[in-house]
C-alpha cells in the first residue's frame, strides 16, 4: 500500500531558499597568486627562522634560543643553533655538534639574575645565517636565549658575535665579537647583509650591515668592518628603526600581541628594525621595523661614515618609502627588486625602487609567516614560513622556493 506524505508550502519555500543561498557564487579571494611554490623542506624538530643557500645547493637554517625556549641548549644532543639540511625532513648540527653545545649550557646561572652564556667559541642564540658573494657562511649570534618563565635573558660580552665559516673545509675562519658599546646587553642582532667590494672599507675586506631589533627598544643599524672587526652603531633610537606605537597585526584573521614573559600582561609588539636588504649596487640599505608596515632606506655611505657629524647626517638621509605590508625578512635580487613579506595577506610583495611601487610576487594559503628570505644563484627565492606569532605552533614548519622573475639571480657584491 502506498503512503502519502504531506509537506507544507512553508517547508518547501524554506528548503528552496536555504539551498539557493548556499549555492550563490559570490566573488571570493582566490588565495593564490604568482608562481607556484615548491616545498624544499619540512621542519619537524626545532623551530627555525633563517635560511641560506650556497652556490652548490647546500642549505642551512638556524634555530634561535632567544625566540623559542625549546631551542635553548641545556644538555640535550637534539638541540642546536645552526643546522645543515640533509633531506626533506632532517637537519644535522653545523659546523659541529660541539660548537652548538656551550659547556654548562646556554644559560649562566652563576649570575643573579641569570644571564645568557658568554662563550666566544660556542653558539649561544643564533638568529640569522647568510652566505655571502664568496660562498662563505656567516652566523649571526645574538648571544641571548630565553630563561625561566620564557624571559629573554641579557647578553654578556663574548656572546654577541659574527662567525665566518669556510664551506669548503667546514672550518671557522673568522670570529668578530661585538663590544658592549655596540651590542648592548639588551641588543638583539637580527639580520645581516654583506658588501664585499674592496672600496667600501680601508681594510678592503668588505662590510656588514646588521639590524638591532631589540624588544627593549634600543634599536639601530650596526655596521661592522669584516677586515678589522671594528663595529659601530648608526640611526640609534630614531623613529625609522623603532616599532610603531600600539602596533597590532592580524595573521590569518587573528590579532597578535606580545608578552615579555609567561607572567607578563599582554601588550602590543615593540620589536624594532628587523628586515634588511642591500641594493644591487650596494649604495642603499633598505630596512623596516618588525612592528611597522613602513619601508625605509638610507645611503650606505652615511652608515659607513664615522665622522663627528655622521650620525646627524645618517638620520637626515633616511627616506620613508611608504607602506609595504607587515614584514619580517627582506631580500634583493640582481634586478634590484626588494622582496618584503606581507604576512597579513599570506604573501610576499616586491618593492621596485625604480618607480616606488609595491606589488604582489606570490600568495599561497600555506604562507603563515614569511620569516627569512634568501635569493640563491639557482634563480629561486627561498623562504621559511614558521608561524612565529602563533601561541601554539604546529609542525611541520615550511621551507619553500619560488622562481624569480625576469631571469634574476643572487646579487654579487664581490671584491
Amino acid at each position: 500500500m502506498n503512503t502519502m506524505r504531506v509537506i507544507s508550502q512553508a517547508t518547501i519555500i524554506a528548503a528552496i531558499g536555504y539551498a539557493s543561498a548556499n549555492n550563490i557564487n559570490f566573488l571570493s579571494d582566490p588565495g593564490v597568486y604568482g608562481p607556484p611554490l615548491d616545498v624544499v623542506h619540512a621542519y619537524y624538530g626545532q623551530w627555525p627562522t633563517g635560511v641560506t643557500v650556497s652556490s652548490t645547493g647546500r642549505i642551512f637554517s638556524n634555530f634561535p634560543g632567544g625566540l623559542d625556549a625549546a631551542n635553548v641548549y641545556t644538555g640535550s644532543n637534539d638541540v642546536f643553533q645552526v643546522g645543515e639540511l640533509t633531506s626533506l625532513t632532517t637537519e644535522v648540527p653545523y659546523p659541529s655538534l660541539e660548537m652548538n653545545h656551550p659547556p654548562g649550557g646556554a644559560i649562566n646561572y652563576t649570575t643573579t639574575p641569570p644571564t645568557s652564556a658568554n662563550y666566544r667559541d660556542y653558539l649561544i642564540g643564533v638568529q640569522s645565517v647568510v652566505i655571502d658573494a664568496l660562498d662563505r657562511l656567516w652566523i649571526l649570534d645574538t648571544g641571548r636565549v630565553q630563561g625561566p618563565d620564557n624571559v629573554l635573558l641579557p647578553a654578556a660580552y663574548g656572546g654577541p658575535k659574527l662567525v665566518g665559516v669556510n664551506l669548503t673545509t667546514n672550518e671557522i675562519f673568522k670570529t668578530i665579537v661585538f663590544p658592549p658599546d655596540v651590542a648592548y646587553s639588551n641588543t638583539y642582532l637580527n639580520d645581516i647583509r654583506f658588501d664585499l667590494r674592496s672600496s667600501v672599507t680601508e681594510s678592503g675586506q668588505g662590510i656588514g650591515y646588521i639590524t638591532d631589533s631589540s624588544f627593549e627598544g634600543h634599536n639601530a643599524i650596526i655596521v661592522v668592518d669584516l677586515g678589522t672587526g671594528e663595529s659601530w652603531r648608526h640611526l640609534d633610537l630614531v623613529h625609522s628603526v623603532r616599532g610603531e606605537s600600539q602596533f597590532v597585526s592580524f595573521i590569518w584573521g587573528q590579532p597578535t600581541y606580545y608578552a615579555a614573559s609567561s607572567k607578563s600582561p599582554l601588550s602590543t609588539n615593540p620589536t624594532g628594525s628587523d628586515g634588511i636588504a642591500l641594493s644591487a649596487d650596494g649604495e642603499t640599505l633598505y630596512f623596516g621595523p618588525f612592528a611597522s608596515r613602513y619601508l625605509y632606506s638610507v645611503p650606505t655611505a652615511r652608515l659607513r661614515d664615522r665622522s663627528p657629524a655622521s650620525e646627524l647626517l645618517a638620520q637626515q638621509s633616511v627616506v620613508n618609502h611608504g607602506q609595504k605590508g607587515h614584514s619580517d625578512g627582506f631580500e634583493t635580487d640582481s634586478n634590484n627588486l626588494i622582496y618584503v613579506g606581507n604576512n597579513e595577506l599570506n604573501s610576499i610583495n616586491i618593492f621596485n625602487p625604480a618607480n616606488g611601487t609595491a606589488y604582489p610576487f606570490v600568495r599561497d594559503p600555506r604562507i603563515n609567516w614569511v620569516d627569512t628570505m634568501s635569493v640563491a644563484t639557482d634563480g629561486y627565492l627561498y623562504f621559511t614560513s614558521n608561524q612565529v606569532l602563533e601561541s601554539e605552533k604546529k609542525r611541520p614548519f615550511g621551507l619553500f622556493k619560488a622562481p624569480l622573475p625576469n631571469g634574476a639571480t643572487k646579487v654579487a657584491h664581490k671584491p
